[in-house]
């Protein structure tokens, strides 16, 4: 008989790799940080988003903590950036982003709110407070309210009818979802459980982007029974997350619009300064200050706008990414979502991608004009350094011929002083005895003294050039 030998337990990853980078984990996990909900049909969500600029996540948690039948949060809690509350029979969803947090109460659809009613009132059925949505702390940005039943979708204009009813009567914009998709990709949905995906569309959104008196919106979203509820979380998560980043985006359409004055005055002044440049009306040292106040204005914009540009685009590739993720066809006689986003929102967004392609031309063109001033000014400072040093060898020239005249002098001088001392040796020999004139030998040795200075002079001029 044999006895298999004992296993040892299974060995840990640290048995087999080397250290982890401490942010592994977090990386890795980052693909599950914000799973779709799974909801089922047919459901309410009220969705609110507000900016939280100067929002902790202390005044968060505390808002949190006050819904019914909440235990206890902590902020540790909240560092994660999302949390799924599961509370007595509805969820709500936080997720804490850049510049804006979520929340999303997901509850049944109340009785009065079936479709055909209409323009039902869906906040009378709400499960939290009024006071809980007011109290929630920012300023809101989107505030949407999203019903989701279960209807077929053969008759579409009886369909049609009943959803218009239930929005108000008023014009929507509607698609069919998920049509036309043969191939599974990044953000489509999956086969059905036949393996295969409708061609004709798994569900309609409806909705009106208009503001009610309550301050939301409304969308509805229209799905066969059998609808799975990952799909239905994920057709939420898809219209919300849509909604939400067309605003955003919208956000630098104001910035646009208000830098556009200023835009205008700094290009008058630049073209201004570069005329005065190009015509030489004005002083080095006054197109150097009114050029640096502007290169400062700009430089202050740039510096203020530069991220709400930036955050504008990122949104609005958000957008388009929702929006293809949706995979929508056209239902007859009404707009898709996508053309009225079309048509909309990239009117705004050219609109900023223009305003931010200016600031940064004009930004240009400012450090070319400053650069233009310093070739200007530097030209003009040679031009003065040729004049000081043609001044300098002037001043040399004048200095040689100075000098040239103090050394003649200086050779007669150091003669009259050589005679002087042989006039007086002379007579000392006289007096002593020795048959001379000292007179008449100091008159016949004053070319030879001369010759003698004048030679010696040379020499000390010849070792003074070899030394050099």
């Amino acid at each position: 008989m044999h006895i298999a030998p004992p296993t040892d337990p299974a060995p840990s990853a640290a048995a087999w790799l080397p250290p982890d980078d401490p942010q592994r984990v977090v990386l890795h996990d980052e693909v599950h940080a914000r799973p779709a909900a799974r909801i089922r049909l047919p459901a309410l969500i009220v969705y609110v988003a507000v900016l939280n600029d100067g929002v902790s996540r202390e005044a968060e948690c505390a808002h949190l903590n006050r819904l019914p039948g909440q235990a206890p949060l902590t902020p540790d809690q909240l560092l994660g950036n999302f949390l799924r509350l599961r509370l007595n029979g509805f969820t709500v969803k936080w997720e804490r982003h850049t510049e804006f947090t979520r929340y999303s109460i997901v509850q049944p659809l109340p009785a009065q709110a079936v479709l055909g009613s209409a323009e039902p009132d869906l906040l009378s059925g709400l499960v939290v407070s009024a006071q809980w949505l007011a109290q929630i702390p920012g300023r809101t940005v989107a505030a949407i309210q999203l019903a989701m039943v279960n209807a077929p979708l053969d008759d579409a204009a009886a369909l049609m009818t009943q959803a218009v009813t239930w929005l108000g009567g008023r014009t929507v914009v509607a698609s069919l979802m998920g049509s036309n998709s043969p191939t599974v990709g990044p953000g489509s949905d999956p086969p059905n459980r036949q393996g295969y995906s409708h061609p004709m569309g798994h569900s309609w959104a409806l909705t009106q982007f208009r503001l009610q008196a309550d301050g939301f919106e409304r969308m509805l979203v229209i799905a066969p029974e059998g609808t799975s509820q990952t799909r239905a979380g994920r057709i939420c998560a898809r219209l919300l997350e849509l909604e939400t980043y067309r605003l955003m985006a919208l956000r630098g359409l104001p910035v646009a619009k208000a830098l556009g004055p200023t835009l205008s005055a700094s290009e008058a002044a630049l073209a201004s300064i570069t005329a005065r440049l190009e015509h030489k009306s004005a002083s080095d040292q006054e197109l150097l200050d009114t050029l640096v106040s502007l290169a400062a204005g700009v430089e202050r914009a740039t510096a203020e706008n530069i991220y709400r540009f930036s955050a504008t685009q990122a949104y609005y590739t958000l957008v388009n990414q929702r929006i293809a993720e949706l995979r929508e066809k056209a239902i007859p006689g009404t707009q898709t979502i996508g053309e009225f986003m079309q048509r909309r929102l990239s009117p705004a967004m050219a609109t900023v991608a223009a305003t931010a392609q200016r600031l940064a031309s004009l930004s240009e063109r400012v450090a070319r004009t400053s650069d233009l001033l310093r070739t200007r000014v530097d030209i003009a400072t040679e031009v003065q350094n040729q004049q000081l040093l043609e001044k300098l060898t002037r001043g040399q020239e004048l200095q040689l011929r100075l000098q040239s005249t103090v050394e003649g002098l200086s050779i007669a001088a150091i003669s009259y002083y050589v005679i002087s001392l042989l006039l007086y040796g002379g007579k000392a020999l006289k007096a002593a005895g020795v048959p001379i004139n000292p007179e008449m030998a100091a008159g016949a040795l004053v070319p030879v003294v001369l010759w003698a200075v004048w030679r010696t002079t040379q020499k000390i001029h010849a070792k003074l050039h070899v030394s050099h």
